[in-house]
């Protein structure tokens, strides 16, 4: 069945759009000639606009004070031959069909698909032991794609070729000396985190000759941690909250490495190929396994017994020790 255009939805938080992008590849690689539109909110879309696998972007916080009419006819305008929701909505879904689009895939378990969809996809999320990117690929079905790419292929799905360049101001505070090392400490309470207190006794371990360490987070973070961030070395560089999304993806790319708590930058970080270290909880449906980072220079750490600092601070310095030792 030929698609001319398919809407992908995934109206989530940052690294649920980013990895959605291996999924937008797959849909490319089946159905070269057709667009991919990704339709999410509007803070997500410097997300989608980086790769090469997505053709255009629908924002639904566009929609805000609209009727239902009205985004109806937004829809249809957009003519699209199909609408996949990898993160169900019922309130999207509803308006997908008034809109008529053509193929609306959805997961069987939720019941106002039933009435939504018509083509359904059954599985669970919570019991399934795949990774979420590899997850996301389970609806590809509804389009008549039966294969799941492997851990090891979802690097090269990204796409992530169109990061914007660095403005002059924030390159120069890379250095070309040293490796330069970002900390994003926090997760807008979405998982478990490791403690201010372990990342500065992990800090205190880096070689200030060796390293140069900066520290970001959203603008609500940076409040938060700026009490924090005075009590780190001269070393470490605050760039909590200065930088717009899309600037922020390309320091990411610049950077050498990351270590983050289970939150979009991680995934950010391993979808561009930097050296990247996860900490993740080992609360089942948050665990690493699911959720870590997939990229060729990726891991994750993982607690036990819920118990973050079961991560020590010598198993986080080992990998960034070992990580600065190679040749870049």
């Amino acid at each position: 069945m030929p698609f001319n255009k398919i809407i992908v939805s995934r109206n989530d938080a940052i690294g649920d759009m980013v990895l959605a992008l291996p999924f937008c590849a797959m849909i490319k690689a089946y159905y070269p000639q057709s667009k991919v539109y990704m339709l999410g909110r509007t803070y997500a879309k410097p997300i989608a606009e980086t790769s090469t696998f997505v053709d255009g972007y629908i924002s639904q916080d566009a929609w805000k004070g609209k009727s239902d009419e009205e985004t109806v006819s937004l829809l249809k305008s957009e003519n699209a031959d199909a609408i996949i929701f990898l993160r169900p909505d019922r309130q999207l879904a509803k308006l997908a069909r008034q809109a008529l689009i053509p193929k609306r895939v959805g997961t069987v378990y939720r019941v106002f698909h039933l009435t939504t969809c018509n083509s359904f996809v059954a599985f669970s999320r919570k019991r399934s032991l795949l990774h979420e990117a590899q997850l996301n690929m389970k609806l590809l079905e509804g389009i008549g794609i039966n294969e799941i790419a492997t851990l090891d292929v979802i690097p090269s799905l990204y796409g992530m070729n169109k990061i914007a360049a660095l403005e002059k101001d924030t390159q120069l505070k890379l250095s070309t000396e040293k490796y330069n090392l970002i900390i994003h400490p926090k997760s807008h309470g979405n998982s478990l985190e490791w403690s201010l207190r372990n990342f500065s006794r992990l800090i205190e371990c880096l070689d200030a000759s060796r390293y140069r360490v900066f520290i970001s987070g959203s603008p609500n973070e940076a409040l938060t941690l700026k009490p924090w961030i005075k009590s780190l070395p001269s070393h470490v560089v605050d760039i909590s909250g200065t930088l717009t999304l899309e600037q922020f993806i390309s320091f990411i790319s610049q950077a050498d490495g990351l270590i983050a708590a289970s939150t979009g930058p991680v995934h950010i970080a391993a979808a561009t190929g930097i050296d990247t270290l996860g900490l993740y909880t080992d609360i089942r449906t948050k665990e690493g396994f699911r959720w870590g980072p997939v990229g060729k220079n990726a891991s994750y750490l993982q607690c036990k017994d819920a118990d973050m600092d079961t991560i020590t601070v010598e198993m986080v310095f080992n990998i960034v020790n070992k990580w600065s030792k190679q040749d870049r």
